[in-house]
This record gives structure tokens, sequence and C-alpha cells, in this order.
């Protein structure tokens, strides 16, 4: 699985993507889309939008995650912030990419395991986890730890055992001659009904 994680900024925003094959995480791409000095906000929005528009088209994203917009002191700040999120979420949408959403404490937890972990800490085991060498950005690493807080979420919930192809076989012969598949429930099933 192929998660793009996006750290908003209306300066900078920080983009991470991570594959998952078994045990392993491997960074596939990061970097942040900053746009040039000078543009007013809709031109800084158009940037970023296209920038992670064509980080979409190249790594083939499986999810998408954004960090959930925390509240700012500065009111004008937070409406940034808002305005920022926005144009990630229609660039998705444009895409069909599902889109999820974590707040930074879920996020500092599932890489750090303390939601109140700083920036240092989070670049730190982004580098062990994902095995990077040298600079990182902090809106990278943020954006690569979005990523990974959905992987491990995803790994988490998804069923033990998958389903092999003779069963889908069976399943797909069964539900077209009308009959009825009862699978049992696991625990992660029951929690999401």
């Amino acid at each position: 699985m192929r998660v793009l994680g996006l750290d908003p900024g209306s300066r900078r925003t920080g983009f991470g993507v991570v594959e998952r094959s078994g045990n392993r995480l491997t960074s596939v791409t990061h970097g942040v889309a900053a746009p040039r000095a000078g543009l007013d906000l809709a031109g800084r929005l158009l940037a970023i939008a296209d920038r992670v528009d064509a980080v979409i088209a190249d790594a083939r994203p499986d999810a998408i995650v954004v960090e959930q917009a925390f509240y700012h002191e500065n009111v004008r700040s937070t409406l940034v912030l808002g305005h920022v999120r926005g144009a990630l979420l229609l660039t998705a949408a444009r895409r069909g990419v599902a889109v999820y959403e974590y707040s930074p404490r879920e996020i500092k937890m599932a890489v750090v395991g303390s939601g109140g972990a700083g920036k240092e800490q989070v670049g730190f085991m982004i580098r062990r986890l994902l095995g990077l060498k040298g600079e990182l950005a902090a809106d990278a690493a943020d954006a690569l730890a979005a990523a990974v807080c959905h992987l491990q979420r995803v790994r988490l919930t998804a069923p033990t055992r998958a389903m092999s192809d003779a069963a889908r076989r069976l399943e797909a012969m069964l539900t077209a001659k009308g009959g009825r598949i009862i699978r049992r429930r696991t625990a992660a099933s029951a929690a999401h009904r």
C-alpha cells in the first residue's frame, strides 16, 4: 500500500509518500511545496495544489492523509490554513484518491509514542523508521509521519487473514446464484459497524 502524507502550510506544504510491503516501510519521495516569494494567497494555493497534483500523478498513492487543522490564537493563520487544506482536499478529490485525516497529536503518538512530541523527535523517528540519511525538512518529516500513521492504523484494523483467490471465486459464484454469504465478524469489523 502506498500513502501520500501532507502537512499543510501556506508558505511550505510538506509531502511524503510511504509504501508498505509486508513489514517494511519505504520512503518513495518526500519534499516541500514552497511557492515563490511575493505571490498572493491565491497564487500560493495554486502553486501548492499544482505541485501536490504532480506528486499524486507520479507516485499514484492508494490513499492521501492530510493533517487536521489545529487552531492558532491568530484567527487569520487558522483561516489561511483552512484555505490550504481546502486546496489539498480538492486536488485529492479530482484525482479520485481516498482522503483520511488525523490530528497532529494522533500522528505524533503513532510515530513517537507521545502526542506532545516536538518536531525534532518526529524527524528523528521518521529517519529511523524509514532508514533515511541526511537532511530532512521538518515539513517533509511531518508529512511522512502522517503517511506512517495511516499505514499503522490500516494495519491494525485490517483483517488478519486475506481472502484467497479461490475464496473470492467461490463468493462470486454463490452471490451470482443468489446465495447469501455469511462472514464471521472480527473485532475490527464489529468496531466499524
